[in-house]
């Protein structure tokens, strides 16, 4: 795929269930119970369960691979949290490339539910 400074990409629409958020923090090996135990998350003053930074890192990965193609190289990713994402929450992905270079592109992407932005990353590819 040929990006262009200020293209935007497909926005990619993801609902998460409780199974979905369980096993991607499995798979990633984050056992921190916030991701499994909905009786710890309400201790720590949560109302639920929430997602991994490291399945949302996996997402961001997945959005940008689907809309980009299978041959995407991902470089470098740099992310920043905001509001947790429970069951029941679909994560909506837009994106803008922001830097074309001779040999890597960035992408500004955005990831949001009902209640605002969940995660916002820089992701450079390979051109």
């Amino acid at each position: 795929m040929t990006l262009a400074l200020g293209d935007r990409l497909p926005e990619l629409a993801i609902p998460f269930d409780r199974t979905t958020i369980v096993a991607t923090a499995i798979a990633s090996q984050d056992f921190e119970d916030v991701h499994h135990d909905p009786g710890k998350a309400r201790d720590r003053g949560m109302p639920d369960i929430f997602i991994s930074i490291n399945a949302t890192n996996g997402f961001i990965d997945r959005y940008v691979t689907d809309v980009c193609g299978p041959g995407t190289r991902i470089r470098k990713v740099s992310l920043r949290l905001g509001l947790p994402l429970f069951p029941g929450d679909t994560l909506t992905f837009a994106s803008e490339v922001i830097e074309v270079t001779e040999d890597a592109v960035t992408i500004k992407v955005t990831g949001s539910h009902d209640r605002g932005v969940h995660v916002t990353a820089r992701v450079t590819v390979s051109a």
